[in-house]
């Protein structure tokens, strides 16, 4: 079994407009899975991802509504690994330490928040961060988003988002 997740986070919209949706399908066009991480800002960004299994928290910046609708914290089993997923305000200026006392036996844990990309494996345990979907400005970073691929273990990888599609 080959499951790929894509993972997202601080996509800070108020609505899905045409070039997010473009990216959106152009990005993650082989993951029947999407993971966001929090600060979708507004609850009109979960229709963007019809189609696709979607696992999503909100973060400090999002309405009340989602709020409302959305976990802080969520966890869940994608083939044989278990998945921690916050957004990660909240948890003080080492934000991966808070993420072991969240979520003590998960084997992949995302987080968002801090806008800057993270993958890698600590004690076994995989660790995303996808950064900022979008760009963080004109003199920025650029936006980016992570893939992790589910076979017999878990594999994950830091995504540029194209400019022009």
């Amino acid at each position: 079994m080959k499951l790929r997740i894509g993972i997202l986070s601080d996509t800070h919209l108020s609505r899905p407009d045409s070039l997010f949706l473009k990216k959106i399908r152009h990005c993650f066009k082989d993951c029947s899975v999407i993971v966001h991480a929090g600060d979708l800002t507004d609850t009109s960004l979960l229709d963007a991802f019809t189609g696709k299994d979607l696992y999503a928290v909100h973060g400090n910046m999002c309405s009340r509504e989602l709020h409302t609708r959305l976990q802080r914290t969520l966890s869940f089993s994608l083939g044989n690994f278990t998945f921690g997923l916050t957004h990660g305000d909240g948890l003080g200026y080492d934000i991966e330490a808070g993420l072991w006392d969240l979520f003590p036996d998960a084997d992949c844990v995302i987080y968002g928040h801090t806008h800057r990309p993270v993958c890698h494996t600590v004690a076994g345990r995989l660790i995303v961060n996808p950064g900022s979907f979008r760009d963080t400005g004109q003199f920025g970073a650029k936006g980016t988003y992570a893939i992790v691929e589910i076979t017999e273990s878990l594999h994950g990888k830091i995504f540029e988002v194209p400019n022009q599609i």
